[in-house]
């Protein structure tokens, strides 16, 4: 008896099985470029006003920030006034 393909099953052939995963690659390649375009649309702004970079501990490169550091950094983006960063130093330098 004479079939056609190559007996991989369900009728494909090697051509229909390859055409099937060439699909599967588009719609995967698509969904990594809609990804990749949302993270470079999101990455540049803060949602409700928080910062969009948040200190997460030291690295090998760079020592860990202390308080006052975190708290220069707050001043400059505007998250607290000239007397919240007197106020907190003064209380930071207190408890050393």
């Amino acid at each position: 008896m004479m079939g056609y393909g190559t007996g991989l099953g369900l009728g494909f052939g090697i051509g229909g099985w390859l055409m099937m995963l060439g699909g599967i690659a588009v719609v995967v390649g698509l969904v990594l470029v809609v990804a990749w375009a949302a993270g470079q649309a999101g990455g540049s702004s803060s949602a409700a006003g928080t910062p969009t970079q948040v200190f997460t501990g030291a690295s090998a490169a760079q020592p860990a920030p202390d308080a006052l550091d975190i708290l220069r950094v707050r001043l400059a983006r505007g998250e607290i006034t000239a007397d919240e960063f007197a106020a907190t130093k003064q209380t930071l330098e207190a408890g050393r």
